[in-house]
């Protein structure tokens, strides 16, 4: 188990599967602001609502020059589905089954349910500075007002 990087440090460098095909990894975006927020799973009520949320507010973290990932484990083809369905405008990428950026980040990990252990996705966003450096995390985040909130903190970073 890897330390979890905190403020002020770099935030992992590791490609992403695009639902397209292509890849794409946090130094894509120098020289801008960038939110990456992780979810556990596509079309689950929680992960659909953050994500219609972070869609809504696209126009604004835009205008605002903060680029958006959502980022789960779900396949390439499951991202495209889950896009199409709901419409989505904030992009996604794949982690990697094993050894990806979830994992760099310490926010894939054990978790339990109703008894069940099994791994998954603690929902988490960091918000990645100009520089590549971190500026705030928010985790094991709750859904309501979340994405609001994040784009407040990146307006005023």
């Amino acid at each position: 188990m890897s330390t979890r990087p905190a403020a002020g440090d770099p935030f992992p460098d590791i490609a992403m599967e695009t639902p397209d095909g292509g890849s794409v990894k946090a130094s894509d975006f120098a020289g801008r602001k960038l939110v990456v927020f992780f979810y556990p799973k596509d079309n689950t009520p929680g992960c659909t609502t953050e994500n219609l949320d972070f869609s809504a507010l696209k126009g604004e973290f835009d205008a605002a020059g903060v680029a958006l990932l959502g980022v789960s484990k779900d396949t390439a083809k499951k991202h495209q589905n889950f896009i199409a369905k709901h419409d989505l405008k904030a992009p996604l990428a794949s982690d990697a089954e094993e050894g990806g950026l979830s994992d760099a980040l310490g926010i894939w990990t054990e978790k339990q349910n109703y008894g069940r252990t099994y791994m998954g996705m603690v929902r988490t966003t960091y918000l990645i500075g100009p520089d590549g450096t971190i500026a705030r995390i928010w985790d094991k985040v709750k859904v309501k007002d979340h994405a609001a909130q994040v784009l407040e903190a990146a307006k005023a970073l």
